[in-house]
Order: structure tokens, then C-alpha cells, then sequence
């Protein structure tokens, strides 16, 4: 169903570590942890500067993959997996995209069932590479037949 989607990306959309927003997602996630809030804390951290929380990429746009059209409804989050080069420093720009790195399918109880698996990427500037995150969206049955109408 999705197997010429493989190997697509989005093309690159810069994203800002906003310090309200890294605010926001900290008080949101209950982890208030000084180094993500407090600036004398992150000033005397190994960072020199706050960072934000592992999971924060959440937020960012990561712009379109080109002829993925996914329903907003329906679908299952089957998996996260956050790989960090180093932190998100508060206050930086992050270039990020997305990748469509394999889709397979399997049987389920109510037929089959596929398995999209995205790539988010964040790298600096200068296009080094920060993190990735890579996901796996369940397309049920159900999704599958809207889909293929």
C-alpha cells in the first residue's frame, strides 16, 4: 500500500527551541527538571545553557512527504524511538524532516494490517545531524479500505 512512499522525505523546515515552549512541554509531560527550566542552572550545567526534554521533537514540523496522504483519524502510535547525538540546546535552530524509511504488512485478527515506519530528523545549521526519531504508524483494516477507495 505504501511501498513506493519508501525512501520519500519531506524537504528540510527550520524549527526554533523556543524557552516558553520548552516551558509549556515540560510543565505538560510533569517534568519540571531545573536544567529544562531554571537559567542560572542551565548557565552552570556542562551545556553552559538549558536544554529540553528528550522527548520535545514532538512539537516540531517536520513538513509534508509528498503523496502520504494518512488519515487524521484511525491510525495507531505503535512505537517511538528517540536517538540523540547530543541535546536540544534552548534558543537554537533546528532544521528537521521526515522520511519514509519501510512499510510492511501483517495478518491481524480483523485482516491485515500495515506498518508505516517514519524517520524525524533534526540537525543544526550546518546540517549536522541532532537527533532522530523513528516511529511506527499501524494502519488497521479498517483505515486500509478508506484508503484504498
Amino acid at each position: 500500500m505504501f511501498k513506493d512512499s519508501i525512501g520519500k522525505r519531506s524537504n528540510k523546515v527550520k524549527n526554533i527551541v523556543e524557552r516558553g515552549a520548552v516551558k509549556k512541554f515540560a510543565e505538560a509531560i510533569g517534568d519540571t527538571h531545573p536544567l529544562y527550566l531554571d537559567e542560572e542552572t542551565g548557565k552552570h550545567s556542562r551545556y553552559k545553557q538549558n536544554i529540553a526534554p528528550p522527548t520535545f521533537p514532538r512539537v516540531f514540523d517536520y513538513g509534508i512527504i509528498e503523496g502520504l496522504n494518512l488519515p487524521n483519524k484511525g491510525l495507531i502510535h505503535g512505537e517511538q524511538i528517540y536517538h540523540y547525538e547530543r541535546p536540544l540546546l534552548v534558543g537554537e535552530e533546528i532544521y528537521c524532516y521526515a522520511e519514509v524509511k519501510d512499510y510492511y504488512e501483517k495478518a491481524g485478527k480483523n485482516g491485515s494490517m500495515g506498518f508505516l515506519v517514519l524517520e524525524n530528523n533534526g540537525e543544526d545549521i550546518n546540517g549536522k545531524a541532532i537527533f532522530t526519531s523513528t516511529s511506527i504508524v499501524i494502519i488497521t483494516e479498517a483505515v486500509r479500505k478508506v484508503l484504498t477507495v
